[in-house]
């Protein structure tokens, strides 16, 4: 069964009039598709800091006919997310949660250390993906997501704040040929990599993009629209990803 699915992230809502509009066009035009998305994944820095209010807003732009499956970022607080994002009881743990979509094993996954902007699979989400990961029938393809990517990216910003002891997360995957990919957010530009030989999807900023070295200095691009990704998973379980950005 093929898959169509759609990521947004690091939305930084914050109460501006600007976070607001960027958030609600890119939300409109995927309520507007003459195919609706199978599921939308946000991945993470859905806040900017961490307030109820801004999850409260997040959940009402954030409201669709098609699922929509989160994973917390650095921005992020466990327990406001819990609460005004989630509906769950306020609690500090990890924000781990399994999704089955058009046949696909969605794993949303925390990487978040509370206090610190770089990321980190801890030994709880590890072993819950590992189970989650093996309790899934033969044959299910799956898919990672979480907020820091595990890979240089070659920009110095974003390649100061990855993922911490990514070696933990590869040796895992070996044992799990049925992931077919990683999908994050956190550095604020569309890119593609590889990460323990499956694709590594970055998801492009609804806030705004980052501005790599050979194009300036400065590494805020604020004029630049929002992006989003659009990812198919066919039956051979290959994943094909097309990025937009909507002026």
């Amino acid at each position: 069964m093929t898959a169509l699915l759609a990521q947004i992230s690091d939305l930084h809502l914050d109460g501006s009039e600007r976070a607001t509009r960027r958030a609600t066009h890119v939300m409109n035009y995927l309520r507007d598709l003459p195919r609706p998305v199978d599921a939308l994944l946000v991945t993470g820095d859905i806040a900017d800091h961490g307030d109820e209010a801004e999850y409260e807003e997040a959940a009402r732009i954030l409201a669709a006919p098609f699922p929509v499956l989160t994973c917390p970022g650095n921005h992020d607080a466990r327990p406001s997310y819990r609460k005004a994002l989630l509906g769950q009881a306020p609690d500090d743990g990890p924000v781990n949660e399994v999704h089955h979509i058009a046949g696909t094993a969605i794993l949303m996954c925390d990487s978040t250390i509370p206090g610190r902007d770089e990321g980190l699979l801890d030994a709880e989400t590890l072993a819950w993906i590992d189970t989650t990961l093996a309790a899934l029938p033969d044959g299910t393809p799956a898919l990672l997501a979480f907020h820091q990517p595990p890979v240089e990216l070659h920009h110095p910003l974003p390649d100061a704040y990855t993922l911490q002891q990514p070696e933990q997360l590869a040796a895992l995957l070996e044992a799990h040929p049925q992931v077919a990919a990683v999908l994050t957010g956190h550095a604020h530009t569309a890119a593609a990599s590889v990460f323990a030989a499956r694709p590594l999807i970055v998801g492009p900023a609804i806030t705004w993009t980052l501005r790599l070295p050979w194009e300036g200095d400065n590494p805020a691009d604020r004029k630049q629209p929002p992006g989003l990704a659009f990812h198919v998973l066919d039956d051979d379980h290959r994943l094909t990803t097309h990025y937009r950005v909507l002026p």
